[in-house]
């Protein structure tokens, strides 16, 4: 069939890709049978510390994609250790893990936003299309980078 991701019990993982930021958060999905990550939106907020409409949206994103698996972008320093952001980005995840009863997945997104850019400029998209759509694209490399850290393989013994 293909390499998919499933829980213990053999369901597929739908999992929800985040790009935390300072005023917008990048969401991305799993395609239906959880083995492509899909750019999805974007979260936009005015205030860092705003997140009450941030987190209804998610929970709203959670509840019509059916998800049960979170991953969020941990932005580390270039030689791997966590500053401000990183810290800023756990505090997310641990504020979505109380709201949603899931806990998040932490995954490096070293280079995602420029890997995100250069696939829009690859696309032909205008500078402005970029800038609408670089946070999800983000998120959809962070999520993709996680299904392919987890991937089974089906029909094999």
């Amino acid at each position: 069939m293909g390499r998919q991701i499933t829980d213990g019990e053999g369901d597929i993982i739908r999992a929800l890709g985040l790009d935390y930021g300072s005023k917008t958060v990048g969401v991305a999905v799993t395609d239906e049978i959880g083995l492509t990550a899909v750019s999805y939106e974007i979260i936009r907020r005015e205030k860092e510390n705003h997140l009450r409409k941030t987190c209804a949206r998610i929970e709203q994103i959670i509840s019509e994609k059916n998800i049960n698996t979170i991953v969020v972008g941990l932005p580390l320093n270039m030689n791997g250790k966590e500053g401000e952001r990183a810290a800023r980005a756990r505090e997310f995840a641990g504020m979505l893990s109380r709201r949603t009863g899931i806990e998040p997945v932490m995954v490096d997104e070293r280079l995602t936003t420029v890997e995100a850019d250069e696939i829009i400029n690859l696309t032909g998209n205008h500078k402005k299309d970029r800038k609408e759509h670089i946070d999800s694209m983000a998120a959809a490399i962070i999520l993709q980078d996680y299904l392919n850290m987890h991937r089974t393989d089906h029909g094999k013994d």
